[in-house]
């Protein structure tokens, strides 16, 4: 989780009246609502409401939101190239999905319009990769700006709306998580600090900064999200109500190009570039760093057998020495079971180089994942064969 933050006006002590100053409507206190995980065990926020944030004026259907896992019937690596997929729907309903499995979901997303309505995932965690765009999640802790390359890290049932700056088609790596995310346990200390060591620290994470306070009493529809089940609600009043919260759990953002990259006289193994954990699987930031500086260091990873992962690359920005062919928002995934390593005639090409411009955000999972029959749409059937000489 990241660190405590206190935004806006809180009483001084936890579940008690925080009376409203003169110039609000509703005379008497803000209404109190927790936000924790882990039933009321692990993190949690407080905020402040003007109005309760139950007030539900109707509850509907509305449809399902099926993820169709494609009938695989060989176990092999693929490449993807989604960068001139169509651009469909709004942040929410033009995501289109990828790899599944039940611990994660990844989805590619060109929206081709403005965010229509509120959206919640009742059930997951998300987070957003921006590729291309920039903009405001806004939600009830806040207004959080983000730019090209930001993780957006949006707890699940935050209640958000995603606005996009004008000039620049937006294109985004959708991450959602029915486990709990965080960061890796080995880069923090007992204390609860980023240790010295690790690749970034608290100054990289950046949460909202002030409140939001929408004062809106109409009515309001949220789209909600748990599994594959769509419903909608409509509020009685705008859930943008916050006039202070503090707390652990809130959105947050953090850029790819503030990783420091770990590296060594020799290859280090791929663990180094983690940035966020789950249960079921890990995300990673290969970032531009320098190579390796033994006189006799291989500079692309050695070959590897994927023993108990499935290994996830989206190619954001550079040249990746390992690979031929590959373009940027590409996607490869090599699975459990076979090994794969660096294309024939990489590991000449890059005997002479000493740092590489590459990014691109990786996502390993402990179990096998599955392609969506979209993304089986976008197949490099001759992937496979791609390693002959």
């Amino acid at each position: 989780m990241p660190r405590y933050l206190s935004v806006g006006s809180i009483p001084k002590k936890r579940h008690t009246a925080h009376r409203v100053s003169p110039g609000y409507k509703n005379e008497g206190i803000f209404y109190e609502e927790v936000v924790s995980t882990h039933g009321f065990s692990r993190a949690y926020s407080i905020a402040y409401h003007l109005r309760p944030p139950t007030r539900v004026r109707k509850v509907e259907a509305a449809g399902t939101w099926p993820v169709e896992r494609s009938e695989q019937a060989a176990l092999r690596h693929h490449h993807l190239k989604t960068l001139g997929i169509p651009t469909k729907g709004d942040p929410v309903t033009g995501r289109v999905p990828m790899f599944t499995n039940n611990d994660v979901t990844m989805w590619r997303c060109r929206p081709a319009n403005p965010q229509q309505e509120l959206f919640r995932n009742s059930l997951a965690e998300e987070i957003i990769f921006v590729h291309k765009g920039s903009g405001r999640l806004l939600t009830h802790f806040g207004a959080l700006p983000f730019k090209p390359f930001d993780y957006v890290v949006i707890p699940r049932c935050t209640t958000y709306k995603l606005e996009f700056d004008a000039g620049v088609q937006p294109d985004l790596l959708v991450i959602e998580s029915p486990g709990l995310l965080g960061f890796p346990s080995r880069y923090i200390n007992d204390d609860g600090q980023f240790k010295l060591g690790a690749p970034f620290c608290e100054r990289d994470i950046h949460g909202p900064s002030e409140p939001l306070v929408i004062d809106q009493e109409t009515d309001v529809p949220v789209l909600i999200k748990d599994g594959e089940r769509l419903t909608r609600y409509t509020l009685a009043n705008h859930p943008f109500d916050v006039v202070g919260w503090d707390g652990f759990v809130y959105p947050f953002t953090f850029n790819a190009d503030d990783f420091e990259p770990i590296t060594g006289t020799i290859h280090q193994p791929p663990p180094i570039h983690q940035t966020f954990e789950s249960p079921g699987f890990v995300v990673c930031t290969f970032a531009p760093r320098l190579l390796d500086t033994h006189p006799d260091a291989i500079k692309v990873p050695y070959a590897h057998s994927n023993v108990e992962s499935d290994e996830v690359l989206y190619y954001v920005r550079g040249k990746f020495g390992s690979r031929r062919g590959v373009e940027e928002s590409s996607f490869t995934i090599h699975p459990h079971g076979i090994p794969h390593g660096p294309h024939p005639g990489t590991i000449v090409a890059s005997k002479d180089v000493t740092r590489t411009d590459e990014l691109a955000v990786m996502v390993d999972t402990f179990r096998p994942l599955y392609l969506t029959k979209q993304a089986m749409e976008l197949d490099d059937a001759n992937y496979p064969m791609s390693w002959l000489d």
